[in-house]
């Protein structure tokens, strides 16, 4: 975390732990209207740069970046030879550089084997985690308190608008949720002002945000486990199926032209006195497969011993409506995220 946030932060009563994750004291009364501010430290930041960048990065990530540009951000991801996801990023051009954006303890292994590739061209990777602050705001507060910053705010999901060295993001889902990215100076201004209309929240309430919204991230616990499909990649319009060849790109499309999806991502909740976590295994007594019922993605507290999660479940499994956390733990209750399932599936 950049010095300058840090002290901007704990000035405000942030308590900046180990891995450089503000925590903040729980919401007061004041925030009725449940609009939240977030710092966004538990994400990282990878920049591309070079003139051989787009090219680099068109033959890595499973989404067609000619389909970027200053008003539109996309979702990807960075597979192995086998298909399956390593990482999965929100991805923004700004200026001359790609913007990956991912849960910061994937970064180290992104950036590691990303850069084995590079081979000789010309790019450079490096991690602009301290250097950018990323902030954001969720809520139907969103759009009016990003105006009073002075900033444009985009007006459909995944719209990019850039100003002065600030990058404004409209992110997807049923909550209103708008990023800022940009140096520390400006946005300590930025953070005040929206201050005025939102209450500092955690990380754990920016994840239940994501569960809600239906966007995946891979954990450690979970890289090289889903195939893009699995974790609904392409109904975010996180995978392209025209652009030509990338890592992994033979199995993913093999998957959807040659092969039946037979597991997908829901979003669940449980009662559970034990936190669900990424990577746990779930069971289903119809379930036929070898490689279990299915996996916990992410999770997220609701209340006390109630948590929501995203989860990739056979579908078999999911609509027999008989899911646990463990062979006699808790019931998982699953639904569609809010996009949908295509009927065709």
């Amino acid at each position: 975390m950049h010095p300058v946030w840090r002290d901007h932060l704990t000035a405000r009563s942030a308590r900046i732990d180990e891995d450089g994750i503000p925590h903040f004291p729980a919401p007061g009364a004041d925030t009725a209207d449940g609009c939240r501010l977030f710092d966004l430290s538990h994400l990282g930041l990878l920049a591309v740069r070079g003139e051989d960048a787009f090219g680099f990065l068109q033959g890595q990530l499973s989404n067609d970046l000619r389909e970027l540009s200053e008003s539109h951000v996309q979702w990807s991801s960075h597979c192995s030879q086998k298909g399956r996801m390593l990482a999965n990023f929100l991805v923004a051009r700004i200026g001359d550089t790609f913007y990956l954006q991912l849960p910061a303890q994937r970064v180290p292994d992104l950036l590691k084997r990303l850069r084995m590739f590079v081979l000789r061209s010309r790019v450079t990777i490096e991690e602009a985690s301290d250097n950018l602050v990323r902030i954001a705001i969720a809520g139907d507060c969103a759009a009016g308190a990003v105006t009073d910053c002075g900033l444009a705010v985009p007006e459909s999901e995944n719209g990019l608008a850039i100003g002065d060295g600030i990058a404004v993001i409209r992110l997807p889902g049923p909550t209103p949720r708008i990023e800022i990215i940009g140096p520390p100076e400006p946005l300590r201004a930025h953070w005040d002002t929206l201050r005025a209309r939102a209450a500092p929240a955690n990380a754990e309430t920016w994840t239940l945000l994501d569960i809600r919204a239906g966007i995946p991230s891979v954990y450690n616990e979970t890289a090289d486990t889903f195939v893009p499909q699995m974790a609904n990649m392409q109904l975010i319009d996180g995978v392209s199926f025209h652009k030509g060849c990338y890592t992994g790109q033979e199995i993913v499309a093999r998957m959807q032209y040659l092969g039946k999806l037979k597991r997908r991502m829901y979003i669940g909740e449980v009662e559970s006195d034990t936190p669900p976590r990424p990577g746990d295994a779930l069971f289903s007594p119809d379930s036929t497969s070898q490689q279990g019922s299915g996996t916990v993605v992410a999770a997220s507290p609701i209340e006390q011993d109630r948590y929501a999660l995203l989860a990739v479940v056979e579908i078999k499994a999911a609509e027999s409506g008989e899911v646990r956390l463990s062979e006699c733990g808790p019931t998982v209750r699953l639904e569609a995220p809010p996009y949908g399932f295509p009927i065709e599936e």
